[in-house]
């Protein structure tokens, strides 16, 4: 399965990454380009949000953790939106419910921001 990237401005400072799909070893380099490409432009709040995502792997996993690094040396910061509970669990399962905001709604993780 492909991976399907969409990102919005619900506001002028913030990026929403819409993903569906796998994020693996082979999709993994689009989502982290995404990233790079809004921080490189000037936008430092992004939330990912991974409600369409199917599967995601330690790349995916290792994309996220080097754009929320990225996003806060530029005084920024990456949120995640998660409501599948097995992606979930892989957020519990390696620790990093400790490292990202994880919110179950747009609204909730604009809020935020």
């Amino acid at each position: 399965m492909n991976l399907r990237v969409e990102t919005r401005n619900p506001r002028e400072d913030v990026a929403v990454i819409a993903l569906s799909g796998e994020a693996d070893v082979y999709t993994s380099p689009r989502i982290k380009q995404e990233i790079v490409d809004l921080l490189n432009n000037g936008t430092h709040k992004l939330i990912v949000d991974l409600t369409g995502v199917e599967y995601l792997d330690s790349t995916g996993l290792g994309v996220l953790i080097g754009g929320l690094k990225r996003a806060r040396e530029r005084d920024g910061d990456l949120k995640l939106i998660c409501d599948n509970v097995r992606i979930l669990r892989i957020f519990e399962i390696t620790g990093l419910t400790k490292i990202f905001d994880i919110y179950r709604s747009e609204s909730d993780a604009l809020e935020k921001l």
